[in-house]
């Protein structure tokens, strides 16, 4: 028998409020207090007037662009993906693609910038050179991975959120619904506050 409708949304729930929250040390937290030091790290890239990096492959890329659409004109901070078609592709071709993140994140990252990134397998090569490169700038970092716990891009993090599934349509959904939660949260605590210019 087919799984129904309501069965899907059930297991997208359990799945998305069992969220694995842990920090830098791996060290676990709960949901909430992950989601709230999610929320402040964009505030405080916000006021320290840095800037926000965001990657992703397929419909991870998305999200992150969507994320970064609400970084940018929510949230009233910058925010950049790196997913402009010939830059992609001539990356890809002349170097490979695991490159796509990392050369471009060691051109713009700065020290206390954030990078989010997202990948349901926390295995992709590029996200994971492109997270090194960010450390090694002196980057903040913020991943969102599901299937394997043990996945490497999980380990990179600050901040490091993990859907136990293994299911693409349930791990980017629960990505998509934190991310606009953040946001979401976070836009209302900028509410009306003026523009800050960036730092010279």
């Amino acid at each position: 028998m087919s799984l129904k409708a309501s069965e899907y949304f059930q297991e997208l729930l359990d799945l998305a409020l069992g969220t694995q929250v842990t920090d830098g040390k791996g060290n676990a937290m709960s949901l909430d207090q992950g989601a709230e030091a999610a929320i402040n790290m964009l505030l405080d890239v916000r006021k320290e007037a840095r800037k926000v990096m965001l990657v992703g492959n397929g419909g991870s890329a998305a999200l992150v662009s969507h994320m970064q659409n609400d970084i940018c004109k929510a949230v009233d901070t910058r925010g950049l993906v790196f997913t402009e078609q010939p830059l992609l592709m001539a990356l890809s071709n002349d170097e490979g693609y695991e490159v796509v993140f990392e050369r471009p994140i060691r051109l713009w990252a700065e020290p206390g910038d954030l990078l989010i990134a997202v990948s349901s397998s926390g295995k992709s090569p590029n996200i994971l050179g492109g997270a090194k490169a960010a450390a090694e700038t002196g980057c903040r970092i913020m991943t969102l991975t599901g299937f394997g716990a043990d996945n490497p891009l999980r380990r990179m993090g600050g901040l490091n959120f993990y859907v136990s599934s293994d299911v693409y349509g349930y791990v980017e959904t629960a990505h998509a619904a934190l991310t606009h939660f953040v946001t979401d949260r976070a836009k209302s605590v900028v509410g009306g506050q003026p523009q800050i210019k960036a730092a010279v």
